[in-house]
């Protein structure tokens, strides 16, 4: 595992986001949400779909990775990067992702430390 300074990671920027609105994208596993993170609306897109319904998600809070680059996927541009846990379960490789999550309700664009 290759290791990072505090410098380092001082720059990636995590904030608290709420899903406002959430969609399939058609033929895909890919699922279009349009986050809150504070002071704006992001487009974010996830390869979620196959664990995740639309509705699942709409008022979760999620942490966000809000100072990446964006990236145009399947013709939309995703505006930062949901995280979540990789969970593997017995018999499997892998298991559903699970997503990272505030105990309690904090207001949009806080701040992970």
């Amino acid at each position: 595992m290759e290791q990072v300074t505090i410098e380092e990671f001082s720059k990636i920027e995590l904030r608290v986001g709420v899903v406002k609105s959430a969609e399939k994208i058609e033929g895909t596993r890919l699922i279009r949400l349009l986050v809150d993170i504070g002071k704006e609306v992001r487009q974010i897109v996830s390869g979620i779909g196959d664990h995740y319904s639309p509705e699942q998600l709409v008022n979760r809070n999620v942490v966000v990775v809000v100072n990446l680059k964006p990236k145009r996927i399947r013709g939309y541009e995703s505006q930062g990067m949901i995280l979540a846990a990789e969970c593997k379960e017995e018999g499997r490789e892998e298991g559903p992702p699970v997503l990272l999550t505030t105990l309690r309700e904090v207001p949009a664009g806080s701040r992970v430390c």
